[in-house]
Protein backbone atom coordinates (compact mmCIF):
# COMPACT_ATOMS: atom_id res chain seq x y z
CA UNK A 1 0.00 0.00 0.00
CA UNK A 2 1.29 3.66 -0.64
CA UNK A 3 2.63 5.04 2.13
CA UNK A 4 0.85 8.91 1.87
CA UNK A 5 -2.66 6.73 1.43
CA UNK A 6 -1.73 5.15 4.18
CA UNK A 7 -1.17 7.81 6.07
CA UNK A 8 -4.20 9.41 4.42
CA UNK A 9 -6.41 6.75 5.97
CA UNK A 10 -4.53 5.37 9.22
CA UNK A 11 -7.30 3.12 9.97
CA UNK A 12 -6.09 0.82 7.08
CA UNK A 13 -2.66 -0.15 9.09
CA UNK A 14 -3.95 -2.68 11.15
CA UNK A 15 -5.12 -4.40 8.29
CA UNK A 16 -2.27 -4.11 6.43
CA UNK A 17 -0.32 -6.10 9.30
CA UNK A 18 -2.85 -8.48 9.92
CA UNK A 19 -1.41 -11.01 7.45
CA UNK A 20 1.91 -11.34 10.22
CA UNK A 21 -0.19 -11.10 13.15
CA UNK A 22 -2.18 -14.46 11.70
CA UNK A 23 0.96 -15.81 10.59
CA UNK A 24 2.06 -15.27 14.11
CA UNK A 25 -0.81 -16.99 15.80
CA UNK A 26 -0.37 -20.01 13.11
CA UNK A 27 3.29 -20.73 14.15
CA UNK A 28 2.84 -20.10 17.79
CA UNK A 29 0.11 -22.79 17.94
CA UNK A 30 1.68 -24.99 15.38
CA UNK A 31 5.29 -24.91 17.00
CA UNK A 32 4.05 -24.22 20.69
CA UNK A 33 0.69 -25.03 21.89
CA UNK A 34 -0.09 -28.07 19.31
CA UNK A 35 3.65 -29.59 20.24
CA UNK A 36 3.11 -29.03 23.70
CA UNK A 37 5.76 -26.81 24.35
CA UNK A 38 3.74 -24.30 26.11
CA UNK A 39 2.00 -24.54 29.48
CA UNK A 40 -1.55 -24.67 28.91
CA UNK A 41 -2.79 -21.45 29.88
CA UNK A 42 -1.48 -20.15 26.47
CA UNK A 43 -3.84 -22.96 24.46
CA UNK A 44 -5.88 -21.78 21.79
CA UNK A 45 -9.87 -22.25 22.92
CA UNK A 46 -11.98 -21.67 20.10
CA UNK A 47 -14.84 -19.61 21.83
CA UNK A 48 -12.43 -17.42 23.44
CA UNK A 49 -10.45 -16.52 20.01
CA UNK A 50 -13.61 -16.03 18.30
CA UNK A 51 -14.62 -13.67 21.17
CA UNK A 52 -11.19 -12.18 20.93
CA UNK A 53 -11.32 -11.42 17.10
CA UNK A 54 -14.48 -9.81 17.58
CA UNK A 55 -13.57 -7.59 20.13
CA UNK A 56 -10.71 -6.36 17.71
CA UNK A 57 -13.36 -5.08 15.26
CA UNK A 58 -15.44 -3.55 17.60
CA UNK A 59 -12.40 -1.88 18.90
CA UNK A 60 -10.97 -0.99 15.99
CA UNK A 61 -14.32 0.49 14.23
CA UNK A 62 -14.49 2.96 18.07
CA UNK A 63 -10.62 3.62 18.19
CA UNK A 64 -10.62 5.42 14.69
CA UNK A 65 -13.66 7.20 14.97
CA UNK A 66 -12.53 9.30 18.40
CA UNK A 67 -9.00 9.26 16.47
CA UNK A 68 -10.00 10.95 13.40
CA UNK A 69 -13.09 12.80 14.93
CA UNK A 70 -12.20 14.30 18.12
CA UNK A 71 -8.99 15.05 17.01
CA UNK A 72 -10.30 17.32 13.80
CA UNK A 73 -12.80 18.79 16.05
CA UNK A 74 -10.43 20.33 18.32
CA UNK A 75 -8.22 21.65 15.69
CA UNK A 76 -11.95 23.26 13.90
CA UNK A 77 -12.97 25.07 17.04
CA UNK A 78 -9.20 26.26 18.33
CA UNK A 79 -7.39 26.19 15.29
CA UNK A 80 -4.12 27.10 16.76
CA UNK A 81 -1.10 24.48 17.11
CA UNK A 82 2.15 25.42 19.39
CA UNK A 83 4.16 24.36 16.14
CA UNK A 84 3.46 23.41 12.91
CA UNK A 85 5.49 19.86 12.56
CA UNK A 86 6.29 18.87 9.54
CA UNK A 87 6.99 15.67 8.77
CA UNK A 88 10.42 14.05 8.74
CA UNK A 89 12.25 10.93 9.52
CA UNK A 90 13.44 13.13 12.45
CA UNK A 91 9.75 14.61 13.76
CA UNK A 92 8.17 10.96 12.87
CA UNK A 93 10.52 9.42 15.24
CA UNK A 94 9.67 12.18 17.83
CA UNK A 95 6.10 11.47 17.26
CA UNK A 96 6.53 7.42 18.09
CA UNK A 97 8.61 8.71 20.99
CA UNK A 98 5.82 11.39 22.35
CA UNK A 99 3.16 8.76 21.66
CA UNK A 100 4.61 5.99 23.41
CA UNK A 101 4.92 8.56 26.30
CA UNK A 102 1.30 9.50 26.23
CA UNK A 103 0.90 5.76 25.73
CA UNK A 104 2.11 4.83 29.08
CA UNK A 105 0.18 7.74 31.13
CA UNK A 106 -2.96 6.22 29.58
CA UNK A 107 -2.25 2.71 30.52
CA UNK A 108 -1.36 3.50 33.70
CA UNK A 109 -4.75 5.68 34.10
CA UNK A 110 -6.78 3.01 32.75
CA UNK A 111 -5.51 0.91 36.17
CA UNK A 112 -5.94 3.32 38.71
CA UNK A 113 -8.81 5.30 37.56
CA UNK A 114 -12.51 2.72 37.68
CA UNK A 115 -13.70 4.68 35.36
CA UNK A 116 -11.16 3.86 32.49
CA UNK A 117 -10.76 0.39 34.22
CA UNK A 118 -13.91 -0.60 33.25
CA UNK A 119 -13.04 -0.50 29.59
CA UNK A 120 -9.32 -1.70 29.75
CA UNK A 121 -10.25 -4.79 31.92
CA UNK A 122 -11.77 -6.33 28.73
CA UNK A 123 -8.09 -6.75 27.66
CA UNK A 124 -7.37 -8.39 31.09
CA UNK A 125 -9.81 -10.77 31.71
CA UNK A 126 -8.54 -13.28 29.87
CA UNK A 127 -6.87 -16.35 31.84
CA UNK A 128 -4.84 -17.48 29.05
CA UNK A 129 -1.89 -15.48 27.58
CA UNK A 130 -1.09 -15.81 23.61
CA UNK A 131 -1.21 -13.83 20.79
CA UNK A 132 -4.82 -13.88 20.32
CA UNK A 133 -5.09 -11.78 23.80
CA UNK A 134 -3.25 -8.71 21.91
CA UNK A 135 -6.73 -8.57 20.03
CA UNK A 136 -8.71 -8.38 23.29
CA UNK A 137 -9.41 -4.51 23.14
CA UNK A 138 -12.65 -2.51 24.49
CA UNK A 139 -14.70 -0.64 22.67
CA UNK A 140 -15.63 1.91 25.41
CA UNK A 141 -12.64 3.64 25.16
CA UNK A 142 -12.97 6.55 23.45
CA UNK A 143 -15.78 6.57 26.27
CA UNK A 144 -13.49 6.69 29.20
CA UNK A 145 -11.47 9.32 27.96
CA UNK A 146 -8.25 7.43 25.88
CA UNK A 147 -8.36 10.80 23.19
CA UNK A 148 -7.66 12.82 26.05
CA UNK A 149 -4.13 11.39 26.19
CA UNK A 150 -3.09 12.04 22.82
CA UNK A 151 -4.64 15.25 22.41
CA UNK A 152 -1.65 17.01 23.28
CA UNK A 153 0.43 15.53 20.35
CA UNK A 154 -1.89 17.60 18.12
CA UNK A 155 -1.64 20.55 20.16
CA UNK A 156 1.95 20.24 19.86
CA UNK A 157 1.88 20.79 16.19
CA UNK A 158 1.64 16.57 15.40
CA UNK A 159 -1.09 16.23 12.48
CA UNK A 160 -4.03 14.15 13.52
CA UNK A 161 -4.04 11.46 10.84
CA UNK A 162 0.32 11.14 11.67
CA UNK A 163 -1.25 11.34 15.34
CA UNK A 164 -3.72 8.17 14.41
CA UNK A 165 -1.12 5.98 12.49
CA UNK A 166 1.48 6.37 15.45
CA UNK A 167 -1.16 5.30 18.08
CA UNK A 168 -2.25 2.61 15.55
CA UNK A 169 1.34 1.39 15.12
CA UNK A 170 2.11 1.60 18.92
CA UNK A 171 -0.58 -0.84 19.29
CA UNK A 172 0.35 -3.18 16.02
CA UNK A 173 3.79 -3.48 17.88
CA UNK A 174 2.13 -4.25 21.43
CA UNK A 175 1.29 -7.73 19.38
CA UNK A 176 4.14 -9.44 19.50
CA UNK A 177 4.25 -8.69 23.28
CA UNK A 178 1.28 -11.17 23.96
CA UNK A 179 3.20 -14.63 24.06
CA UNK A 180 4.70 -17.15 26.14
CA UNK A 181 6.78 -18.94 23.52
CA UNK A 182 9.90 -16.35 23.76
CA UNK A 183 11.37 -16.11 27.36
CA UNK A 184 13.98 -13.57 26.95
CA UNK A 185 15.36 -10.93 23.99
CA UNK A 186 18.55 -10.59 26.33
CA UNK A 187 20.00 -6.75 26.32
CA UNK A 188 16.55 -5.98 24.50
CA UNK A 189 14.92 -5.93 27.68
CA UNK A 190 16.80 -3.06 29.26
CA UNK A 191 15.12 -0.78 27.15
CA UNK A 192 12.27 -2.51 25.16
CA UNK A 193 8.81 -3.72 26.55
CA UNK A 194 9.11 -7.57 25.74
CA UNK A 195 7.07 -10.78 26.13
CA UNK A 196 8.89 -11.23 29.82
CA UNK A 197 8.50 -7.73 31.03
CA UNK A 198 4.41 -7.83 29.50
CA UNK A 199 3.94 -11.56 30.76
CA UNK A 200 4.30 -9.45 34.08
CA UNK A 201 1.54 -6.74 33.43
CA UNK A 202 -1.09 -9.12 32.81
CA UNK A 203 -0.68 -11.05 35.99
CA UNK A 204 -2.42 -11.25 38.86
CA UNK A 205 -0.05 -12.12 41.35
CA UNK A 206 0.04 -9.78 44.18
CA UNK A 207 3.58 -7.80 42.86
CA UNK A 208 2.80 -7.96 39.53
CA UNK A 209 -0.59 -6.10 39.79
CA UNK A 210 0.07 -2.39 37.94
CA UNK A 211 2.94 -2.62 36.79
CA UNK A 212 5.16 -2.54 33.69
CA UNK A 213 2.50 -0.24 31.53
CA UNK A 214 5.22 0.27 28.84
CA UNK A 215 3.35 0.38 25.09
CA UNK A 216 6.87 -0.08 23.21
CA UNK A 217 9.56 1.52 25.60
CA UNK A 218 10.17 -0.29 28.99
CA UNK A 219 12.15 2.97 29.95
CA UNK A 220 9.19 4.62 31.11
CA UNK A 221 8.25 2.21 33.79
CA UNK A 222 11.73 2.19 35.02
CA UNK A 223 11.62 5.77 35.17
CA UNK A 224 8.54 6.33 37.11
CA UNK A 225 8.69 3.26 39.88
CA UNK A 226 6.63 0.99 37.94
CA UNK A 227 9.08 -2.06 36.48
CA UNK A 228 8.96 -5.19 37.85
CA UNK A 229 11.08 -8.45 36.08
CA UNK A 230 9.52 -12.04 35.62
CA UNK A 231 10.87 -13.88 38.39
CA UNK A 232 7.89 -15.70 39.18
CA UNK A 233 5.22 -17.97 36.94
CA UNK A 234 2.72 -15.46 35.90
CA UNK A 235 -1.18 -16.16 36.90
CA UNK A 236 -3.28 -14.57 34.09
CA UNK A 237 -6.20 -12.79 34.27
CA UNK A 238 -8.50 -10.47 37.01
CA UNK A 239 -8.82 -11.01 40.57
CA UNK A 240 -12.91 -11.33 39.98
CA UNK A 241 -13.34 -13.30 36.94
CA UNK A 242 -15.67 -12.68 33.92
CA UNK A 243 -16.33 -16.26 32.83
CA UNK A 244 -17.60 -15.29 29.90
CA UNK A 245 -17.12 -15.64 25.97
CA UNK A 246 -19.47 -13.32 25.50
CA UNK A 247 -18.03 -10.21 23.61
CA UNK A 248 -20.95 -7.47 25.07
CA UNK A 249 -20.67 -9.53 28.50
CA UNK A 250 -16.90 -9.16 28.35
CA UNK A 251 -17.24 -5.28 27.73
CA UNK A 252 -19.92 -4.14 29.84
CA UNK A 253 -19.67 -6.15 33.24
CA UNK A 254 -17.46 -3.90 34.87
CA UNK A 255 -19.48 -1.20 33.42
CA UNK A 256 -22.56 -2.71 34.79
CA UNK A 257 -21.24 -2.83 38.30
CA UNK A 258 -19.81 0.46 38.57
CA UNK A 259 -23.10 1.57 37.51
CA UNK A 260 -24.91 -0.46 40.40
CA UNK A 261 -22.76 0.71 42.61
CA UNK A 262 -23.18 4.67 41.78
CA UNK A 263 -26.48 4.36 42.03
CA UNK A 264 -26.90 2.79 45.72
CA UNK A 265 -29.41 4.70 47.68
CA UNK A 266 -27.69 6.69 50.42
CA UNK A 267 -24.09 7.35 48.65
CA UNK A 268 -22.85 11.24 49.31
CA UNK A 269 -21.87 13.02 45.60
CA UNK A 270 -18.04 12.57 47.51
CA UNK A 271 -18.70 8.58 47.68
CA UNK A 272 -20.06 8.77 44.25
CA UNK A 273 -17.40 10.43 42.64
CA UNK A 274 -15.22 8.20 44.19
CA UNK A 275 -16.63 4.95 42.90
CA UNK A 276 -16.39 6.13 39.48
CA UNK A 277 -12.63 7.50 39.73
CA UNK A 278 -10.67 6.11 42.34
CA UNK A 279 -8.34 3.46 42.01
CA UNK A 280 -10.49 0.02 41.37
CA UNK A 281 -8.88 -1.52 44.49
CA UNK A 282 -11.11 1.18 46.99
CA UNK A 283 -13.91 -0.97 45.99
CA UNK A 284 -14.65 -4.41 46.93
CA UNK A 285 -16.67 -5.67 44.13
CA UNK A 286 -13.98 -3.83 40.97
CA UNK A 287 -12.17 -5.92 39.79
CA UNK A 288 -8.64 -4.65 41.10
CA UNK A 289 -6.22 -6.70 39.42
CA UNK A 290 -3.82 -6.93 36.76
CA UNK A 291 -3.34 -4.53 33.67
CA UNK A 292 -2.18 -3.34 27.30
Amino acid sequence: MDMDLLIAHPEWLLLVLAPIFFGCILLEWWFGVRAQRLPSNAQYRPAEVLCNFILAGMHQVADIIAGLFIAKIYLHFFGWRLFDMEMSLFTFGLLLIAQDFCYYWFHRASHRIRWMWAAHVVHHSSENMNFSTAFRQSLMYPLAGMWLFWLPLVVIGFDPNWVVFAVLLNLGLQFFVHTQAIKSLGPLEWIFNTPSHHRVHHGRNPQYIDKNYAGVLIIWDKLFGTFEPENETVIYGITKPVNSFNPLVVTFSEWREMWGDVTQAQLSLKQRWRILFAPPATHQQSSTKTDA
